[in-house]
């Protein structure tokens, strides 16, 4: 409970924060993930513009940064007025995957990967690295990544744990573990397989090609592509942003049971208790006014 009340006073002074420098919101040091406060169409609501800014380093995965990862998207899960959030990388690069430190380790000193510590179950059922990625999937809004530059190994992972994903057409993405004598491991076989064909998936896994983000399009990878893909993503997270929040978050929940497992009969329970909490709420009233007078709608703020 104690752990609970402070991740929520964090949030709410972040978000205050926010509010009044006008845009940044004050999570963790800053010197991995910084996140910019965008505000809604309806001067309430807003959307979380995430950036990894190792950017001479093409924001490459170190321990630093895993921590960062978990910090931003645990703030985000309970952060007021959140609509939206956009995942981008500073610089030439999305994230070019783990940091080539990690690498030389590696080749220098055998048995070094073991400091990674990745047997212990540190998340529920994640370890570190994993829930660096999968933290976006429990953040309850959808997660937009805006990938340019490059998207390898970790970096390809890290995009898989956002909602939607818009790509420049000429970024270079691969799945490169097997180049360097790994598996991937960051949760990306578990996110693929809702993704994309088994085989397909294989191809890319046991070669470590490169390919664009236009193929990605054409594999089912990508949503949608861009030239500048940070801008899409953040309009797409607007439009997302208009819509009634307690339906955006129900629906979300709705896919996250769906792709954790759940068969036919509770999938149809699970619709059938999202609707009902909906029906003759006040945004789902306000959802019906709105259209029937043709205006904007005025929503209330979801319950955390």
């Amino acid at each position: 409970m104690e752990a609970t009340q402070s991740a929520d006073a964090s949030s709410a002074r972040a978000r205050s924060g926010a509010e009044e420098a006008g845009e940044v919101l004050r999570i963790g040091r800053g010197d991995r993930v910084r996140i910019a406060w965008v505000t809604g169409g309806d001067g309430v609501g807003g959307i979380a513009d995430v950036r990894l800014v190792r950017g001479e380093k093409m924001n490459a995965l170190d321990d630093a940064m895993f921590d960062a990862l978990i910090e931003a998207g645990e703030a985000l899960r309970t952060l007021p007025g959140l609509r939206g959030v956009v995942l981008s990388g500073q610089g030439k690069a999305f994230c070019a995957g783990l940091d080539m430190g990690r690498f030389q380790a590696m080749a220098g000193q055998p048995g070094a990967s073991h400091a990674l510590r990745l047997m212990p179950r540190e998340f529920g059922t994640a370890n570190k690295p994993q829930h660096a990625v999968l933290v976006w999937r429990r953040v309850p809004v959808p997660v937009i990544a805006a990938v340019h530059g490059v998207a390898f190994g970790g970096g390809f992972q890290l995009m898989l744990g956002a909602d939607l994903r818009v790509l420049a057409p000429d970024a270079r993405l691969s799945i490169m573990e097997v180049k360097w004598g790994l598996v991937p491991d960051m949760g990306g076989l578990a996110l693929l397989r809702h993704l994309m064909p088994g085989d397909r998936v294989r191809e890319l896994t046991y070669t470590a090609r490169v390919f664009t983000g236009t193929e990605a399009l054409a594999l089912g990878l990508a949503t949608r592509i861009a030239n500048d893909p940070h801008a899409e993503a953040l309009a797409l997270a607007k439009l997302v942003a208009a819509q009634s929040p307690d339906a955006v978050r129900a629906a979300k929940r709705l896919f996250l049971e769906a792709e954790d497992g759940a068969d036919e009969a509770q999938m149809l329970l699970a619709e059938s208790r999202e609707q009902s909490a909906l029906l003759g709420s006040p945004n789902q009233v306000e959802a019906v006014r709105a259209g029937l007078e043709r205006r904007v709608p005025s929503w209330r703020e979801p319950a955390l």
